[in-house]
C-alpha cells in the first residue's frame, strides 16, 4: 500500500491535511521534520507533503528541509511554511513582507502545472503568512499570484516539486481538495487503496499474527474508541479477548448498562464489570483542580485494573488500548518539544509495564471519523458509535469544583435531559458535542413563591469538523427555553440554567 509522508512543521492544520488525504483513500502518516533519512526510506513514501508552521523560515533555528528529502526524486508539495522552506532550501528568496495575508484571499493562476490544471483561473483561498516568496528557486515557475504581486504557488514540473502559499486542506479554500487529489493521485500515483474493508482484513490478520494464541485484556470505558477496539479485537481473536469495565460512578446515564448489553449480550464478548464508585468518590473528596482530578482518576483506574488483571493469571499476555492516530501525533509532538500540553491524556501511560503485559493498539492508524466508520462496519449500533465525545475522567471534569456522588447525580440528570431534547428536536446530529456542566456557584431564585439558593447548570454545544477549532452552536431560543424549563423543574437543586457562547479558541470545548 502506497504511503504519503507528511512532515509536520507545527501547523494547527497538519492533521487536516492527513484527514483529507485519507478521505481520498490514500494512506498517510505524520512525522516531525527531524525524521531521519533511514526512517523516511523505511516508509517508502510515494510523495511528501511539507506542512505549514508558526515560525518564520528566516528565524535562527527555524526548522528546515533535510537535503535528502529533495534529492530522493519523490514528489514534494510544500504548504505555506513548507513552500517557504522549499524555496530557501533550493536557493530561492523569502523575505518578510509588510502586507501580511491572513484569512480569505483571491488568487489568479498564471501557469497551469499538472496539480492545478483544469481549475478556475481565479478562486478564493485561505492564507496565513507573514513572510513571502520573492524569487522562486531556479527551475521553478510562478503558478499563481494573490493581490497585486504576491506569489501564491510555484512549480518545478521536471523535478515534481510544488509549493502553495495557501492552505488547500481547510474548507475555506475553494478547489483545495481537488489540488490535494491531483498531487497524491496524479503526481504521486497513489491508488485508492485505503478503504475500511481492506483495513479490517489487514488489522485482523496483524492482530492474529501478533498475539498468536495469547489472551488480550482491554479496558472498556463506554467511549467510542475502546468500544470499536473491542469489536475489532473480538472479530480477530474471539474468546481470547477479555474486557473489563471499571464503573467509577462518573459515566453518563445508562452507559454502563448499554455497554454490558451491547458487548456481553449482543456480541458475546467476555466482560467483567467492577463497581468501584465508592472508592473513586472517596478519593476525589476535597479535590477541585482539574489536573489533580485527572491524575487521581487515572491512578485509581490503574489500581482497579491492575487488581482485576491479576485474576486472569498467565492466560493474558497483552493489554489493548483504544489509542487513535491524533493521540499518537500529539504525543509525538510533545516528545519532540513541539506542542504544549493543555490537558493530560486519558490513556494511562506505563500501565502495560506495571502489569508486565505487551501493548496492543489496534486503532493507532485511524482518525476519529475513521474509527466511527470502522465501528459501523463491524456491526456496532449507531447509537453507540455516533454518540458525542466524552472525556476520559467522565463527569468529574463536568462537575466543576469538588466531585461528590450527589453533585454528579445533578450533572448527569441535567445532561440526560439536554441530550434527550437534542435528539427529539433532531439537533444532536447538527452539533459535534453537547453536554451540561455543574458550576461551583449557587444563585438566588424563586420557586413556589419561596426563595431558593441552588445550583447553576451551564449548557455547552459546539459545531466543528475537527475539534481543533469549534464554534458555539446556534440552538433555537424556544429549544433552549424548553431545556432550561425541564432542568429547573426536574433536576433537584437547580434553579438557573445558562448557555455557553464561547468559541475555541479562546475557550476549549470542555470546561476543565
Amino acid at each position: 500500500m502506497k504511503t504519503i509522508l507528511i512532515l509536520d512543521y507545527g501547523s494547527q492544520f497538519t492533521q487536516l491535511i492527513a484527514r483529507t488525504v485519507r478521505e481520498l483513500h490514500v494512506y498517510c502518516e505524520i512525522h516531525p521534520p527531524t525524521r531521519s533519512a533511514e526512517k523516511i526510506a523505511a516508509l517508502s513514501p510515494c510523495g511528501i507533503i511539507l506542512s505549514g508552521g508558526p515560525e518564520s523560515v528566516l528565524a535562527k533555528g527555524a526548522p528546515q528541509i533535510a537535503p535528502e528529502v529533495l534529492s530522493s526524486a519523490i514528489p514534494v508539495l510544500g504548504v505555506c511554511y513548507g513552500m517557504q522552506a522549499l524555496t530557501v532550501a533550493l536557493d530561492g528568496t523569502v523575505s518578510p513582507f509588510t502586507k501580511h495575508e491572513y484569512g480569505h484571499a483571491e488568487i489568479s493562476l498564471t501557469e497551469t502545472p499538472s496539480f492545478l490544471a483544469g481549475l478556475p483561473s481565479d478562486f478564493s483561498v485561505w492564507m496565513s503568512h507573514g513572510d513571502s516568496v520573492v524569487t522562486p528557486p531556479p527551475g521553478f515557475t510562478v503558478a499563481a499570484t494573490s493581490g497585486p504581486s504576491l506569489i501564491a504557488a510555484i512549480a518545478d514540473e521536471k523535478r515534481k516539486l510544488y509549493g502553495l502559499q495557501f492552505h488547500p486542506e481547510v474548507a475555506h479554500t475553494h478547489c483545495g481538495r481537488e489540488i490535494l487529489s491531483r498531487f497524491v493521485h496524479d503526481i504521486c500515483d497513489a491508488g485508492k487503496e485505503w478503504t475500511m474493508p481492506d483495513f479490517i482484513q489487514r488489522a485482523c490478520a496483524n492482530i492474529t499474527q501478533k498475539t498468536e494464541d495469547e489472551g488480550v485484556l482491554l479496558g472498556l470505558s463506554g467511549g467510542v474508541d475502546s468500544a470499536v477496539a473491542a469489536a475489532l479485537l473480538h472479530r480477530a481473536i474471539g474468546g481470547r479477548l477479555h474486557c473489563v469495565l471499571v464503573d467509577h460512578g462518573l459515566m453518563r446515564a445508562g452507559e454502563a448498562e448499554e455497554v454490558s448489553e451491547v458487548f456481553q449480550n449482543h456480541f458475546g464478548i467476555n466482560l467483567t464489570t467492577i463497581d468501584a464508585s465508592d472508592k473513586f468518590f472517596a478519593e476525589l473528596q476535597g479535590i477541585t483542580d482539574p489536573e489533580q482530578k485527572r491524575h487521581c482518576i487515572g491512578r485509581l483506574f490503574v489500581e482497579e485494573f491492575e487488581a482485576q488483571a491479576k485474576q486472569f493469571g498467565e492466560e493474558v499476555k497483552w493489554l489493548a488500548q483504544g489509542t487513535i492516530y491524533p493521540d499518537v501525533v500529539e504525543s509525538a509532538g510533545v516528545a519532540e518539544g513541539g506542542k504544549a500540553v493543555i490537558k493530560s491524556h486519558h490513556n494511562v501511560g506505563g500501565l502495560p509495564d506495571k502489569l508486565n503485559l505487551k501493548l496492543l493498539e489496534p486503532l493507532r492508524e485511524l482518525f476519529k471519523d475513521e474509527v466511527r466508520e470502522l465501528g459501523l462496519s463491524l456491526g456496532l449500533p449507531a447509537t453507540l458509535i455516533n454518540r458525542h465525545p466524552f472525556p476520559g475522567p467522565g463527569l468529574a471534569v463536568r462537575v466543576l469544583g469538588e466531585v461528590s456522588r450527589s453533585r454528579v447525580i445533578v450533572a448527569r440528570a441535567a445532561d440526560e435531559i439536554f441530550m434527550q431534547e437534542l435528539t427529539a428536536a433532531g439537533l444532536d446530529a447538527k452539533t459535534a458535542q453537547a453536554f451540561a456542566v455543574l458550576l461551583p456557584v449557587r444563585t438566588v431564585g424563586v420557586m413556589g413563591d419561596g426563595r431558593t439558593y441552588q445550583n447553576v447548570i451551564a449548557l455547552r454545544a459546539v459545531t466543528t469538523n475537527d475539534f481543533m477549532t469549534a464554534d458555539w452552536a446556534r440552538l433555537p431560543d424556544d429549544f433552549l427555553a424548553k431545556v432550561s424549563s425541564r432542568i429547573s423543574n426536574e433536576v433537584e437543586g437547580v434553579n438557573r440554567v445558562v448557555y455557553d457562547i464561547s468559541s475555541k479558541p479562546p475557550a476549549t470545548v470542555e470546561w476543565e
